[in-house]
């Protein structure tokens, strides 16, 4: 990877929506020059995608909350695909990662009330082996890199 190859990803990372044309003007390259360039991006695996940050009026965001859930560690590794599994389907969850240190798994939730958080706590007391939850409650997002504003 080179600058022009940096320049287009930082341009893309902040606005997925631009075209061909105006990336190459941006990065001062040909069309067919950042065309070339993208298309090996993604064969690469650099570039996983484009989305759009959708919130519709109805499901307004109020809560935004990490989730530490801890395991038992003699039986935790051999089930994680099947606990990550059930942790995709509930709904409000966006994101789950496996960490190291002293939490097993991070999760990421939005919900529109509390009720709606204790009710994703709540279903994550179901899981078998999990043995501590605990709830970090964002309380102001300082900036996101991910976002397009």
């Amino acid at each position: 990877m080179d600058q022009f190859d940096e320049k287009i990803l930082t341009l893309l990372k902040y606005d997925a929506r631009l075209s061909v044309s105006e990336l190459a003007k941006q990065v001062n390259l040909s069309r067919s020059a950042v065309t070339a360039r993208v298309k090996k991006l993604e064969k690469q695996g650099i570039i996983l995608g484009y989305h759009a940050n959708i919130v519709r009026p109805e499901e307004s965001v109020v809560i935004k909350a990490y989730l530490a859930l801890k395991f038992d560690t003699s039986t935790s590794t051999k089930h994680s695909e099947a606990y990550a599994a059930k942790i995709y389907q509930i709904d409000g969850v966006k994101w789950s990662h496996a960490i190291s240190g002293e939490t097993d798994m991070m999760l990421y939730v939005e919900t529109s009330t509390m009720e709606q958080l204790n009710n994703i706590r709540n279903e994550l007391h179901q899981i078998p082996d999990l043995y501590q939850l605990t709830t970090h409650t964002v309380l102001t997002e300082l900036f996101n890199n991910l976002r397009n504003d």
